[in-house]
């Protein structure tokens, strides 16, 4: 018997003028900061005596790709006030705005908090894309089963998907420089098999560059390698056969400079191996990084070329944007990554998150006495109401009113 393929999600209009502007007041309420906003036009913030200056990064915080799905989750629940509402996992990667949707009701799919299951959607139920997207298995399933969308993927994550599809449309590998279990590169990984011709594998480090590099040049233990690399590769993926031609893309919020090394590295290894004359048919590149990301490393490092004494990154552990700002600061002065003020416990102690460690460690004597000035900037995924929180916390540890400060 023939089966029914299914039909296009509905597609629900979420962008009334209406529901928007009753969208923007209440996202306002939760994450606006009237303070960063006079900050912003500064760029720092001093007590009287200069006893302790903050400086802000000059791009910080929210960018739009986030403003937009945090706005069309806020506008799915007024939309729908009454129906349960679904989302596929965090909308970003910040604990307190992934709160603030699970406190509206709606219900996540998959993640430490997944409160429903996917197998028990119905026709015509509601499902929040997040920002990261989705891989297309899941979208073919919840197609299947008659559900509504309301898609927040980023426009910058498509323009990667659009990337990938044509490499695999060419029978080209796309070798995608990111993190194998984020969201955002499994949505990626699985457009790149699009077609049946395509295939991907997933480099995270330099080092596992060079070991594809290598193995590019002087073959090896086809064994060994899919050992490596295991659950970061297509399925039927083969090295020996699918490293003849190679496109790379990249997880949209890596460090640029370092997926451009991953770049020269694998060009430079089909130029030895087939010669300058032959790299077209080899090996292809294109610029994936997101422009929000690469502005907040850009203004990070023209504050890191400033005189601070350390650095206080804000955001979820888990953003990949965020901990590569935490990188940045690491390899040039003392560098605290915390998720919100409440880490800063006291002028002597601060819980912060150690990337090497994956974990939240304590450390001691980090607020100096007599004059300091603090480096601050956020991910992408940062409200700035915890960015106003880091701040007062910071003067509060001094024994200095904020509000004082900003009386005009």
């Amino acid at each position: 018997m023939a089966t029914t393929a299914p039909t296009a999600p509905t597609k629900i209009n979420l962008r009334r003028p209406d529901v928007m502007a009753e969208v923007q007041a209440q996202v306002l309420a939760h994450y606006r900061s009237d303070l960063i906003d006079r900050i912003r036009a500064t760029g720092h913030l001093s007590s009287a005596e200069g006893q302790i200056n903050i400086k802000l990064a000059k791009e910080f915080g929210f960018c739009y790709g986030v403003e937009r799905a945090i706005d069309l989750a806020y506008a799915a629940r007024k939309v729908f006030p009454e129906q349960p509402i679904y989302i596929l996992g965090e909308i970003i990667h910040n604990p307190e705005v992934n709160d603030q949707i699970r406190a509206m009701g709606i219900r996540f799919l998959s993640g430490t908090e997944k409160n429903a299951d996917i197998e028990d959607l119905q026709k015509d139920d509601v499902v929040i894309i997040p920002a990261f997207g989705a891989e297309t298995s899941v979208m073919d399933k919840l197609q299947a089963k008659g559900c509504r969308f309301v898609d927040t993927t980023c426009g910058d994550v498509m323009s990667v998907w659009k990337r990938v599809r044509k490499y695999a449309n060419d029978a080209v590998t796309s070798i995608i420089h990111g993190k194998a279990w984020h969201e955002e590169t499994k949505a990626t990984s699985s457009r790149a098999t699009a077609g049946g011709r395509g295939h991907y594998l997933v480099v995270f480090t330099l080092a596992e560059t060079d070991y594809v590099c290598n193995y590019i040049l002087k073959g090896g233990n086809k064994e060994q390698f899919l050992q490596k690399f295991q659950g970061a590769y297509s399925a039927g993926f083969d090295p020996d056969l699918h490293l003849q031609a190679v496109g790379v893309a990249n997880q949209t919020t890596m460090l640029r400079g370092e997926t451009e090394e991953v770049q020269r590295r694998l060009k430079e290894a089909m130029v030895q191996k087939y010669g300058v004359g032959e790299i077209e048919k080899h090996f292809r590149f294109f610029d994936t990084i997101c422009g929000a990301t690469q502005d907040r490393q850009d203004a990070l490092e023209k504050l890191l070329a400033e005189p601070i004494d350390l650095l206080l990154v804000i955001g979820g552990y888990n953003s990949s944007n965020t901990s590569h700002l935490a990188e940045m600061g690491e390899a040039r002065l003392p560098t605290y990554f915390i998720k919100n003020a409440a880490k800063l416990i006291s002028a002597d102690a601060i819980v912060h998150y150690d990337q090497h460690r994956h974990e939240e460690v304590e450390s001691n004597d980090w607020l100096k006495s007599g004059q300091i000035t603090v480096g601050l900037t956020a991910g992408a995924s940062c409200p700035n109401n915890l960015i106003e929180d880091v701040i007062r916390r910071l003067f509060e540890l001094r024994g200095i009113s904020v509000q004082s400060l900003i009386t005009d």
